[in-house]
């Protein structure tokens, strides 16, 4: 390895981005911290990484990188530990909207495939009639989106 530590932060690439790996002095030397630094972030809910069964801390190249992170937005912008945590938690809620955003624009996609097939195979003259009940997916889910488009009677 070299002088300047390039040789863990190659390892830190070769893994999967969660995979808890690091043990707390490896991922303290990563983020260019102090291990009781890494343990205080832990208590305060900032950075959470994977336990042992024995319950020693694992932290992963996404820990990591949030470390450094965390280090930038303390001594660079000044932030407080509590903005950090607030930031950290408002990033976390938009990424699991944008998950969401995703998943729903695929649903309302594929709903959309589905009623032009079961239009195109109407208008060719194949199957009955389709009512309105027969377009609503039946689904227990309450979180399922149901888009339903009135049948062009022209």
């Amino acid at each position: 390895m070299s002088a300047d530590g390039r040789g863990r932060r190659d390892a830190a690439r070769a893994v999967a981005d969660d995979a808890p790996v690091f043990v707390i002095s490896v991922a303290a030397e990563l983020a260019g911290m102090h291990a009781q630094t890494l343990r205080q972030y832990d208590r305060l809910g900032l950075v959470t990484p994977g336990r042992t069964p024995g319950g020693g801390r694992r932290y992963s190249p996404r820990d990591v990188a949030l470390l450094r992170e965390v280090q930038r937005l303390s001594q660079e912008d000044g932030v407080n530990l509590a903005g950090i945590k607030r930031i950290i938690d408002l990033e976390s809620q938009v990424e699991a909207l944008r998950q969401r955003v995703h998943e729903l624009v695929d649903e309302l996609e594929d709903t959309d495939r589905r009623r032009i097939a079961a239009e195109s195979a109407l208008r060719s003259g194949f199957g009955t009639p389709l009512r309105r009940a027969d377009l609503v997916p039946v689904r227990q889910a309450s979180s399922a989106l149901v888009v339903w488009h009135p049948r062009d009677e022209r």
